[in-house]
């Protein structure tokens, strides 16, 4: 189901969203990405890099903030802008909890304020600019 431009409302709050972050999903969506750096997948070299274990890229992260968003408006919303700032990283064996909330609707367009964090703070922080039907 889509949501209608004409259903949102500024202050609407998204359902949020838990993901859990396993190593294999790390490496996973790295290698799917086509990111072969090696401080997304091998913990020894990440640690010789000042690490203190592999952790996730920002192409997973922006992934993961648009799974978050169009989950919420559904398959016909189109992404208009992704503008993400990372922060804290993403390891192995943290959760992170999505949230966001509605800051403008005008003219068809929506934007989102989101944010995703873990135990250590927020990893991303950004708006997604979106079209509704």
């Amino acid at each position: 189901m889509t949501l209608a431009f004409k259903d949102v409302n500024v202050g609407d709050e998204l359902p949020p969203l838990e993901i859990a972050l396993t190593r294999t999903l790390i490496v996973a969506t790295a290698i799917a990405s086509r990111d072969y750096q090696d401080v997304h997948h091998d913990s020894q070299l990440a640690q010789e890099r000042g690490s203190k274990d592999i952790f996730m890229n920002i192409l997973s992260t922006n992934g993961f903030v648009g799974r978050f968003v169009t989950d919420w408006a559904g398959p016909a919303a189109v992404l208009q802008k992704v503008q993400i700032r990372l922060g804290a990283p993403n390891y192995p064996g943290d959760t992170m909890r999505m949230t966001g909330t509605v800051t403008r609707a005008a003219d068809g367009e929506v934007d989102v304020t989101v944010r995703g964090a873990n135990d250590l703070g927020d990893h991303v922080t950004g708006t997604v600019t979106l079209v509704l039907p």
